[in-house]
């Protein structure tokens, strides 16, 4: 099976819950190939507040002056990245730690003006990911990605994950997330629904802010041929094992 995994960047500040997610991963890496995607934007908020840098924001996305992608850099590539690729490898596992700007693996061009250098997926060569999960190897790909002309964008990890999971042709993306799932008007689980549904509960303003960004990004990975999206809680030990297995955990976005 080919599995694209993004953690939220929540999960990656406590020490203690990233280590063993690295166990699971490396875990799954015995039997499947695994990519991971990971965000850390609250660290890079609190990295931004420290230097005296304004976090703001504009429709969801940070608007990202040179300073502000500096310090991306130095979070995302830098601190966070080392941080899991090192619980995979204390796991036994193989972790390559990798930006979308890296051979090329993701190419992106400026979303607006306004928002400086925050980027728009162009495209996906998918290819080292190939080599690297074909030998066992697991990548963990930060949320930059490169420009034609050498540039840097901070992209969104949610976006990234489906990009990934749609030029990889996974069978499987899973969202880990620091909620159980998306919940209904009632705030209960929904434990399966299709694209269209999704979009639904957006409408209805039943999911918003992270959920509604999560939703959509999932039913376009449905409708572009991944075979199935999972929005389960991190913070679950054996979450990975128990999605692998087909366990009902979460919220499973697929066409019926």
């Amino acid at each position: 099976m080919r599995l694209v995994v993004k953690l939220g960047g929540t999960l990656l500040d406590d020490d203690a819950t990233r280590v063993r997610l690295g166990g699971e991963l490396a875990e799954a890496a015995r039997q499947h190939q695994v990519v991971v995607v990971h965000g850390g934007g609250k660290r890079l908020s609190r990295e931004l507040a420290e230097r005296g840098i304004q976090s703001r924001f504009v429709n969801g996305f940070r608007v990202t002056t040179p300073e502000t992608l500096a310090t991306a850099v130095h979070v995302l590539a830098g601190e966070v990245n080392l941080e899991l690729v090192g619980a995979i490898e204390q796991a036994g596992g193989r972790g390559v730690g990798l930006t979308g700007a890296d051979a090329g693996l993701v190419q992106a061009e400026q979303l607006t003006p306004e928002l400086g250098a925050v980027g728009k997926i162009q495209r996906v060569l998918p290819d080292l990911l190939e080599l690297l999960t074909g030998r066992g190897y697991i990548p963990v790909v930060a949320c930059l990605a490169g420009g034609i002309r050498g540039e840097v964008y901070n992209v969104n990890a949610d976006q990234m994950a489906v990009a990934c999971g749609v030029y990889f042709r996974a069978d499987q993306l899973v969202f880990l997330t620091d909620v159980e799932g998306v919940l209904d008007q009632d705030h209960q689980l929904i434990g399966c629904l299709e694209p269209a549904e999704a979009e639904t509960l957006i409408e209805r303003r039943v999911a918003s802010g992270g959920m509604e960004a999560k939703l959509r990004a999932s039913a376009a990975a449905v409708r572009q041929g991944v075979g199935l999206v999972s929005i389960a809680p991190g913070a679950r030990p054996g979450v990975v094992a128990e999605i692998l297995s087909g366990q009902p955990v979460g919220t499973r976005i697929s066409l019926r």
